[in-house]
């Protein structure tokens, strides 16, 4: 028969948990990068809202086609390459394009030059004052590089691309393919927001003013 004693000392041993944080180090920090990561994956959610709609869809549409859920052989390689450039160059080129609205309210875009702005579809007849307002400016330049680099972090996110060009990383590249698009998304951000461009290119939304 048990005694009082021993029946206490089985009740303490019941309330000690059974695992012990300290113990278990690993657990926290795994915790904490998954929250990161989520974290990060919202923010390039909302980076990505400044990146051409139709680009950002067309890649999304035809990233899982092109590299073959992510198993790679060396056409589907070079066609998920083509896919990112053409997409990246889409992104940078139409950071360049903007809206004007005439006096009928049909929206028209056209490029913005050094000498004012070109109207791509030539059914508008824009004024010349007016067209010096949509002059190249450095800020588009700047901008152009910014979407560039946020769609490459959405590329980077992309595991479907990651496994195609490294289907068995080290340690070092797989912290760099989670630790770069962090850092590209938390600089674009600040960018952006200290930046905001004035443009409402082709993918881009239109505001009140165009």
């Amino acid at each position: 028969m048990a005694t009082k004693v021993d029946e206490e000392a089985g009740i303490k041993e019941e309330k000690v948990p059974l695992l012990k944080a300290q113990e278990f180090p690993d657990i926290e920090r795994n915790t904490l990068i998954h929250k990161v990561i989520g974290q990060t994956f919202k923010t390039t959610a909302h980076l990505a809202n400044l990146l051409p709609t139709g680009t950002v869809l067309a890649y999304q549409v035809l990233s899982p086609i092109f590299t073959n859920g992510g198993r790679c052989d060396l056409a589907s390689r070079f066609m998920t390459e083509m896919l990112v450039f053409i997409c990246g160059f889409s992104c940078f080129i139409l950071s360049f394009t903007d809206s004007y609205k005439d006096l009928n309210g049909n929206v028209c875009y056209g490029f913005a030059t050094t000498n004012g702005f070109w109207i791509i579809d030539g059914k508008a007849d824009l004024p010349r004052e007016s067209s010096k307002s949509y002059r190249l400016r450095f800020i588009d330049f700047a901008h152009a590089i910014m979407s560039f680099l946020v769609f490459g972090a959405v590329v980077l996110f992309d595991q479907n691309v990651v496994n195609c060009f490294f289907p068995n990383p080290s340690a070092e590249v797989s912290e760099l393919v989670t630790s770069l698009p962090v850092a590209v998304g938390v600089f674009c951000s600040l960018m952006f927001a200290t930046f905001p461009t004035k443009r409402h290119g082709i993918g881009f939304p239109l505001s009140a003013k165009c």
